[in-house]
């Protein structure tokens, strides 16, 4: 007999032996490690809070949506009256300063309109181009809100008349204007320019 022959035996209850040994111990260990698997309750627990948890997520997730968009509109609103107040202001703004031109027109033609009543009241105005010129340019001034202050026998008002002469007057009781030198303009409740009178005052 050979030393390989030791080595190696041929005995069939010996190969049994050996073919029964090793593959039912790796089929066994695997049953028992998937049966481990499936049976530990640890590992169930820990599959229940998992499922558990999603739907509050999900809850989280909606609320932090509905929170986001709570915001975007407050947002929008805030800005959806800022923009309405801020376009009132320019409105009111251009309103101002278009008062403002027009009164700065009308300041610098005033001169004008003096020269034409001294012209008129020495007679060089009766008739002629001129007349018809001081009267369409009267006529022009008007139409922006320009209006005279040139009344007399009303009660004196220190807001619109500039007392340049008192008079003492039996016919009045209070303080009033018996001439006026030069008239007065305003537009609406601004005055341009005081009229310059005489006033009477109760002897």
């Amino acid at each position: 007999m050979s030393e390989n022959d030791n080595n190696y035996p041929k005995d069939d209850s010996g190969e049994e032996a050996n073919n029964l040994s090793s593959p039912a111990g790796e089929p066994g260990q695997s049953a028992d490690s998937s049966a481990d698997a499936t049976e530990d309750p640890l590992a169930q627990v820990e599959d229940i809070l998992n499922n558990a948890e999603v739907p509050a997520e999900e809850s989280v997730a909606q609320g932090s949506d509905q929170a986001d968009a709570a915001e975007l509109k407050n947002d929008l609103l805030r800005l959806q009256a800022e923009y309405v107040n801020y376009r009132k202001r320019v409105e009111r703004d251009r309103a101002v300063a278009g008062e403002s031109a027009v009164v700065g027109v009308l300041n610098s033609l005033l001169p004008v309109l003096d020269d034409v009543d001294a012209a008129r009241a020495h007679g060089d105005l009766t008739e002629g181009p001129f007349a018809a010129i001081a009267v369409k340019l009267e006529t022009a001034l008007q139409t922006y809100g320009l209006e005279r202050i040139e009344e007399t026998g009303v009660p004196f008002d220190p807001t619109v008349h500039e007392a340049l002469i008192q008079q003492p007057s039996a016919d009045v009781q209070v303080d009033s204007v018996s001439q006026v030198l030069r008239a007065g303009y305003r537009k609406g409740d601004r005055v341009l320019r005081a009229a310059q009178v005489i006033v009477a005052v109760p002897e």
